[in-house]
């Protein structure tokens, strides 16, 4: 019985990716474009500027996965009751985070997150700089 261990739980390992999967309809404009082409280009336009956040590397417009989808019904049907794009987005990032938009605001987080590595760079010149002075003498 303790060798059939190792193939019980190769098949579970195997078997969970076409498990996970949900069973419900796709989000009614997750896949339909809107009937004013003005308004489907809006939309279009702040779908690529939103990042899927099952994917991470590609914008919702992009993205196949099922939230991507969930996500540009929601935009879809939010700028055709009239919302402004800016609102939806001020939406979003309110919702899931900074992250969600590929243009995060900058805050002081971020340029210490940006100005890092440039000040780690520096802090290692100069140590590599006095190390070799040390040497010479």
């Amino acid at each position: 019985m303790r060798f059939l261990a190792p193939l019980y739980l190769l098949a579970i390992g195997i078997s969970a990716p076409t498990l996970a999967d949900s069973r419900m309809d796709a989000a009614p404009y997750a896949y339909v474009q809107l009937k004013d082409p003005a308004q489907e280009q809006q939309a279009k336009h702040l779908m690529e500027t939103i990042r899927c956040l099952v994917c991470q590397g590609q914008s919702i417009a992009d993205s196949d996965a099922e939230m991507a989808g969930d996500m540009r019904s929601l935009i879809r049907e939010r700028i055709a009751r009239g919302e402004k794009p800016e609102a939806i987005r001020a939406w979003l990032v309110e919702r899931y985070g900074d992250w969600v938009t590929y243009a995060p605001p900058t805050r002081g987080t971020s340029l210490l997150l940006w100005g890092m590595p440039a000040l780690l760079m520096m802090l290692g010149a100069a140590l590599a700089l006095g190390r070799i002075r040390k040497r010479g003498r």
